[in-house]
């Protein structure tokens, strides 16, 4: 099992900027992909940032530049900065963890922060 719990949503103007932080309940160190999903209203979850145990890390392209996706170790915490927000990047942002169980892998999820952006 692992519990996530994000914080740092909110409200903010085109332009601004944003941290989320994602809190694990296990050492992250153990968990082979951590990331960034967001929904917005009426379409599917997409994958915003990931990175791995490794460090290696992977965008979707609409926010590559913009976003950054980080780790602490000692803290087991993830982020995600995000800088130069659009109205598109308005959405719910969940956490997620991967980690292998059985040979298979298994996803875990925050409760979801909203993001807003106003133009």
């Amino acid at each position: 099992q692992v519990q996530l719990v994000e914080s740092g949503g909110g409200l903010v103007q085109a332009g601004g900027s944003l941290r989320l932080s994602c809190a694990a309940s296990r050492t992250i160190s153990s968990i082979n992909v951590m990331g960034w999903y967001r929904q917005a209203p009426g379409k599917q979850r997409e994958l915003v940032a990931t990175i791995t145990s490794g460090g290696s890390t992977n965008y979707a392209d609409s926010v590559k530049g913009r976003f950054t996706i980080s780790r602490d170790n000692t803290k087991n915490m993830v982020y995600l900065q995000m800088n130069s927000l659009e109205p598109e990047d308005t959405a719910v942002y969940y956490c997620n963890a991967r980690v292998v169980e059985r040979g298979v892998f298994a996803s875990y999820w925050g409760q979801g922060s909203q993001v807003t952006v106003s133009s």
